[in-house]
């Protein structure tokens, strides 16, 4: 029934203008500035070891304990859990727009207050920074399904998925951008204040303004959140929350009559027909929701849950591998600000070549061979270039295949964004009714940060050297690097596995995908005369 809303129909088939794009742009810049944050952390952790964590006399620079290593790259993992899962439900709620502007002040405010500290004692520094990188996490969590949801209810069938894909692609940007001003910061106070290598001082290679560097690093991420404040608290409500949820069938009208400038005509009675209908009042607690949603919410949820297991820790511990395979000199070589700049210029080089261009493959081709096809490729090709990389291992370590290594390395990034880590954003928005999209979007994506918390916890144990004696300092021995490749190869397999559950939604409108328009076929043919005549 809710198809033949005249509203809905407009929206399904306006052709593409500059309200989308503007709408990418809002919703983008939040996930410009989600990346930024989470992922600045990966630049800064070694340096953090060596201002607050140097031990007298040690042959290596100062690295953080591991339990603080840990607290400080998953704190933030944590906080986004438990952001998605509140604010999605708070989504479906409220509504999209009321919550969209409190993500976003949350972030301003706690990527600012995580780059302060009370104190200057390693607690009461790391404490501070994961207290406040907790809440960051939160408003971080909170855009993903607001995102996902606002973008989805407003584009049209027939690019809806590169629409949405493209905001996610913000994210590369985000990452990108981390690394090239971590490379000027760096390269900045290098040439401000030169400082000998470790081996040769150990005291002076940290130089005392090296304090300044991580934390200006962590709180620039505050600048493009709070840019794209003003243009969030502008937008209208989606048509499909006020219409299908708020049951305002006036404001719905009027608002996209203003974004779509064409006359709709406000459809109060089918709108009170709609709230009457009791087939699609079912919860998410209901046998209905479990039979008609069920398994697509299990496929959503594993599949994003095994991708992030992969894709974080890689993200987050790209710097050891590089060390590993000697793409990094190793530390004592460094001060400390080189060290910021050579695992700087890492993380863009592997943004630049193949973490942006993969998330654009993904904009470009999602709706010409669909969702299902580009995330069963990307685990696929994840999976053989992991094992690609972690059986002939010790052949990787050798000087002459450290660039060998590197292009593999980067193939499973590419991989994963023009594959599974862009679709398993997508389809959560798409496939569930507008009452729990935002919701069943939430618990999709707490899920994939759950996998990224054991990525980005488990890794850090499991990569460690079998060798205690070669292990990190405080580190307990783990599996090597090899195994725990090879693991992480296992964890893709089963993510092309649960791909299956997971249903097409290429070309089809949200209330077709959500069974929202099931009815009978009186119903069906008047929507079908209806669609005929909507003015766009």
């Amino acid at each position: 029934m809710a198809k033949e809303l005249q509203v809905l129909n407009a929206l399904d088939v306006a052709k593409t203008q500059w309200y989308h794009f503007t709408a990418i742009i809002i919703a983008g810049m939040g996930f410009f500035t989600d990346a930024y944050d989470l992922f600045c952390i990966s630049l800064v952790t070694k340096l953090l070891g060596r201002i607050y964590y140097h031990v007298e006399g040690a042959e290596k620079p100062g690295t953080l304990p591991p339990n603080v290593a840990a607290a400080v790259n998953g704190v933030a993992f944590c906080g986004t859990l438990a952001g998605q899962l509140f604010f999605g439900w708070l989504g479906d709620k409220m509504g999209r727009k009321k919550v969209y502007g409190m993500t976003l002040m949350i972030m301003v405010i706690c990527s600012v207050a995580s780059g302060l500290s009370f104190g200057h004692s390693p607690n009461s520094v790391m404490a501070t920074l994961c207290f406040f990188r907790f809440w960051l996490g939160f408003g971080i969590g909170g855009d993903y399904p607001l995102s996902a949801t606002i973008m989805s209810e407003y584009a049209n069938k027939k690019t809806r998925g590169a629409f949405i894909a493209a905001v996610f692609a913000m994210q590369g940007f985000g990452i990108l951008a981390g690394g090239i001003f971590a490379i000027i910061i760096a390269s900045a106070f290098k040439a401000g204040f030169p400082a000998p290598a470790y081996e040769v001082d150990a005291i002076a290679s940290t130089i005392s303004q090296a304090d300044y560097v991580w934390r200006i690093i962590v709180m620039i991420g505050a600048i493009p959140a709070a840019l794209t404040y003003y243009w969030r608290m502008k937008m209208p409500e989606t048509a499909r929350y006020t219409a299908l949820v708020a049951k305002n069938a006036k404001q719905a009208a009027s608002d996209m009559s203003k974004v779509l400038q064409v006359d709709i005509e406000a459809e109060e009675q089918k709108v009170e027909q709609i709230s009457q209908d009791q087939s699609n009042g079912f919860g998410l607690f209901s046998k209905q929701f479990l039979h008609r949603h069920g398994l697509h919410l299990l496929g959503t949820t594993s599949t994003w849950f095994l991708l992030d297991i992969a894709f974080y820790s890689q993200n987050l511990f790209q710097k050891d591998i590089f060390s590993a395979v000697g793409w990094i000199p190793p530390a004592k070589t460094m001060n400390a600000i080189e060290e910021v700049y050579k695992i700087a210029r890492a993380q863009t080089i592997i943004a630049l070549c193949s973490t942006v261009p993969g998330y654009w493959f993904t904009v470009a081709f999602i709706d010409r061979i669909g969702r299902f096809a580009i995330q069963l490729m990307g685990f696929f090709f994840m999976t053989v270039f992991m094992f690609a990389l972690a059986i002939p291992y010790d052949h990787w370590t050798h000087k002459d295949n450290r660039i060998g290594f590197v292009v593999m390395y980067s193939l499973t990034f590419f991989f994963a964004n023009f594959g599974p880590n862009a679709t398993t954003f997508v389809v959560p928005a798409e496939i569930f009714p507008a009452r729990l999209r935002s919701t069943c979007h939430g618990i999709s994506a707490a899920s994939g940060k759950l996998g990224a918390i054991v990525g980005a916890f488990g890794f850090l144990y499991l990569a460690q050297n079998k060798d205690k004696a070669l292990a990190d300092a405080g580190y307990p021995a783990g599996i090597g690097m090899k195994n725990s490749l090879i693991i992480l190869g296992v964890v893709n397999g089963l993510g092309m596995l649960f791909t299956f559950l997971v249903p097409e939604s290429k070309g089809r409108s949200l209330e077709e995908m959500s069974g929202e328009n099931e009815d009978d076929n009186e119903n069906v043919e008047q929507s079908s005369n209806h669609n005929r005549t909507v003015p766009v």
